[in-house]
């Protein structure tokens, strides 16, 4: 990538990182033209590959951003030191709702190169995935109270039927289209609180 990217204003950035989300999350890689991010960007796709040497590199680039945005907003919400698990969820909530204000299509995005097959580019992603997920988790791991389930449940079991519910959320919201910043994510915001309290209800023990 070329650093003159870095030196462009931080609107700016974010405007071409939020046109590559947009246009990526729609189509497969294959078929999501540089044109069209451009276009959607308000620039010139020879200024595109300017900042990026090529579409590969665009998307990769795009691809780890998920992961510093996600942990950097993570740890301003204080996700990391908590001892809670669902206070966790509750802060992570918040951090994840303050993304999707600022890059609206990077959940879609996400999920798309997650199933993303060609061949190009799927093994790096593949990759990049299992060391992003130990970065993340290895610090909230630290820190749970392994006290505050029921008798007999892993940690790791809720959380990963916790991930699962969540992609299968967010991947219906991807297939309806465009996101609405303000209705659509109070209604998110709302189905993630009742999933929380759900969760509460069935691995939480009871004290006293």
């Amino acid at each position: 990538m070329n650093e003159k990217f870095y030196s462009l204003s931080k609107e700016k950035q974010q405007a071409i990182i939020n046109a590559g989300y947009r246009v990526f999350s729609q189509n497969s890689y294959k078929k999501s033209p540089m044109q069209e991010v451009a276009d959607a960007a308000g620039i010139s796709k020879s200024l595109l590959f300017h900042y990026f040497h090529n579409k590969k590199e665009f998307y990769m680039f795009l691809w780890t951003t998920c992961g510093k945005i996600s942990i950097s907003t993570m740890m301003s919400y204080g996700c990391y030191d908590r001892r809670n698990l669902f206070e966790m969820m509750e802060r992570g909530l918040r951090a994840k709702i303050d993304i999707m204000k600022k890059y609206p299509f990077m959940g879609s995005f996400v999920i798309r190169a997650y199933y993303e097959t060609d061949p190009s580019i799927q093994p790096e992603i593949e990759k990049s995935y299992a060391e992003l997920l130990s970065l993340e988790a290895a610090p909230s791991w630290s820190n749970l109270d392994p006290d505050q389930f029921i008798e007999g449940v892993e940690p790791e079991r809720i959380l990963r039927e916790m991930y699962l519910v969540s992609e299968g959320y967010l991947w219906e919201i991807q297939k309806k289209g465009s996101l609405d910043i303000d209705e659509d994510i109070e209604k998110i915001e709302a189905d993630f609180h009742e999933m929380i309290a759900f969760w509460k209800k069935i691995y939480l023990r009871k004290m006293g």
